[in-house]
């Protein structure tokens, strides 16, 4: 694999970082700021929300700019975001910042998913996708939990500031890894235009992964948000544990997406059928079992692994049925995930301030899951059919 994919891939954990480390640092927040839990989770909503929007039309924008210079501007822009948000003493204006961070990384990730799977062989999206998800899980792994501890001890607003650090090699990544060309064919040499990009939106296998992307998406993000609280409140352990939880976690994403890599391009409809009833299955069990400590941590683990393996699996399936729209693909991709990060944290939001305990949003990334697997019950074989293929 081109090394210049993994450059991508540290950019990707630097934002992973930033829109996941909230899950550790909520209680703090909210602490501070003056608001509820339930709010707070909300900036994590926000986040997503300026990603659903901003990867179409960051993407509509950049088509004709060379995708090196985009990718560093969006990283300046989702830099000075953080920098904002490391300084405010409102939970406003921070709610502002993550919109606005959201967009630098929304078009930072829109544009680089050309790059990424145009440096590989056409029958091998998923791998790239493998690879640049990678920072994301990464990010759960690390950098998320590092920045738990970093906010444990000096503030929540030192984990911000992390951030912008975290920016500047990853800036100088994309300067010396990223050839000049990478990606500019499909944006700037295609016959297609905008309009044609777009119609592209009405197919209906295109919307079908689209929305099967969102669901699991929002099941993870409904759970994954609020796993502070519970391990706080419902496990009845000390806040250090928050951070072994998200590396437990992050641990399995890191290798559902690296396993689903290798087979999301070859039998796509293997991993959706015994994962997705398994990460049902597992939902289930983990808000069951959340006030056990010890069962809660293995099912952690394998809940990141059932949920993020999965989840790039459905998203490679959205890339493939985009792939008459090659500057606008990524967008789509893009928005599919962060539709689904945005509704998770709102819906388990609302199940906490329900007064549905603690656990509320691990349910509802179980009921998710349900409608998703649903849905592949009765259009399975339009999602595994693309353009040009007839697999399963």
């Amino acid at each position: 694999m081109p090394f210049a994919l993994y450059l991508l891939a540290l950019a990707v954990f630097v934002m992973g970082t930033s829109e996941f480390m909230l899950a550790g640092l909520l209680p703090a927040i909210a602490t501070e700021l003056d608001v509820s839990v339930g709010t707070a989770g909300l900036l994590n909503s926000a986040f997503a929300v300026g990603m659903v929007v901003g990867a179409p039309v960051m993407a509509a924008f950049a088509r004709r700019w060379p995708p090196r210079l985009t990718l560093i501007a969006c990283l300046l822009v989702f830099a000075g975001s953080h920098v904002i948000a490391a300084l405010t003493p409102a939970f406003s204006l921070l709610l502002i910042t993550r919109v606005l961070g959201a967009l630098g990384n929304a078009g930072f990730l829109a544009v680089a998913l050309s790059p990424a799977t145009t440096l590989v062989p056409a029958d091998q999206k998923g791998r790239a996708l493998s690879i640049l998800l990678s920072g994301t899980t990464i990010a759960t792994v690390a950098g998320v939990p590092a920045g738990a501890l970093l906010g444990t001890a000096l503030g929540w607003r030192a984990t911000f500031w992390s951030i912008v650090i975290l920016c500047i090699p990853a800036v100088f990544g994309i300067i010396r890894g990223i050839p000049r060309n990478a990606g500019q064919a499909a944006a700037g040499g295609s016959a297609l235009r905008l309009r044609a990009e777009l119609t592209a939106l009405a197919t209906p296998r295109l919307i079908l992964a689209m929305t099967l992307g969102a669901l699991i998406n929002g099941g993870t993000f409904a759970a994954f948000t609020f796993f502070a609280p519970v391990v706080t409140g419902t496990a009845g352990l000390a806040e250090g544990w928050v951070s072994v939880a998200l590396v437990m976690f992050g641990i399995g994403s890191f290798l559902g997406v690296t396993i689903a890599g290798r087979l999301s391009d070859r039998r796509p409809g293997v991993v959706l059928a015994i994962g997705g009833p398994l990460l049902l299955t597992g939902w289930i069990l983990l808000a069951s079992v959340a006030s056990h400590p010890v069962a809660f941590f293995v099912l952690l683990l394998i809940q990141g692994f059932l949920s993020f393996g999965v989840g790039s699996t459905v998203i490679a399936r959205v890339l493939y049925a985009a792939s008459g729209a090659p500057t606008m693909g990524g967008s789509y991709a893009t928005a599919a995930l962060n539709a689904g990060a945005a509704a998770g944290p709102a819906l388990g939001a609302f199940g906490l301030t329900m007064g549905a305990g603690l656990s509320a949003p691990i349910w509802i990334a179980a009921a998710l899951t349900a409608v998703a697997l649903l849905v592949m019950c009765f259009t399975g074989r339009a999602l595994l059919t693309t353009a040009g293929e007839a697999r399963e």
